[in-house]
């Protein structure tokens, strides 16, 4: 407590004709604490603060009022805030790249990890998560083992193109120059839909496809750019829609 204030609880005191053992009395605590306060060696707490303001009916702006400068408080270093890695926090993110890959932590919870690993994405706002690396893929704790023989990274010479190194560079760039940080991480979705893309082609089989993805692409874009996130979550009824009309399609062929 500054002297300002300490001085001006004396000159309250005084004015109720109360003295320090009065008011100690009153507020059921002891002389000395009392004494303390107005030598400016302890500050009351927030309830003596309120019993204050009510015994000399004034308002704790008033009671508190001063003409000193109010330090703000200094941002408490995180794990998310700085690491040895070079990870720093933007507006309530945490961005790390490092030579382990990139980690991005979104304000509400929101968690995107692209290394050497696999694509790891947590969307706290849709509860959703989607995890791509050498086991498969599993969107929402549900594996999808159909595509690409059971594992996204084997594929025909032909269809490595590195779309993943490009995407993350998109993304480092949005994140970097334009402070899309989030929602950027979107782009790492079109990873699994462009590989499995390819794959159907390839095969032509529309099974492989990873419609569940890209309807879970489109609901999140749905959601963060249009606020849409009802009705937007009818896109995935399309998915057994999806399928269904692939698997008639694909029986018909067999019939001629």
């Amino acid at each position: 407590m500054n002297i300002e204030i300490a001085n001006r609880l004396v000159n309250l005191r005084k004015a109720n004709n109360l003295s320090q053992e009065g008011l100690a009395e009153k507020l059921g605590i002891s002389r000395q604490a009392v004494s303390k306060w107005e030598r400016a060696e302890a500050s009351p707490d927030t309830d003596n603060l309120i019993l204050l303001a009510r015994l000399y009916g004034i308002s704790l702006d008033e009671l508190l009022k001063t003409d000193d400068e109010i330090p703000r408080p200094e941002p408490k270093t995180t794990a998310a805030d700085d690491d040895d890695d070079g990870g720093k926090k933007r507006r309530g993110e945490y961005v790390n790249v490092s030579l382990k890959g990139v980690h991005v932590i979104d304000k509400d919870g929101s968690e995107v990890r692209v290394g050497w690993n696999g694509i790891h994405v947590d969307d706290k706002k849709t509860s959703s998560a989607v995890h791509i690396d050498k086991e498969g893929v599993f969107v929402d704790g549900v594996e999808y083992k159909d595509y690409c023989g059971g594992n996204w990274f084997r594929g025909h010479q032909r269809e490595k193109f590195p779309m993943t190194v490009i995407i993350t560079i998109a993304y480092l760039l949005l994140g970097i120059f334009c402070d899309l940080w989030h929602p950027a991480w979107l782009v790492f979705l079109l990873i699994p839909i462009w590989y499995s893309l390819i794959e159907a082609i390839y095969k032509k089989n529309a099974h492989i496809f990873a419609y569940p993805v890209a309807a879970a692409l489109a609901f999140l874009l749905l959601g963060f750019y249009l606020g849409a996130w009802h009705p937007g979550w009818a896109v995935f009824l399309s998915v057994p829609l999806y399928y269904s009309l692939v698997s008639y399609f694909r029986g018909l062929r067999r019939d001629t």
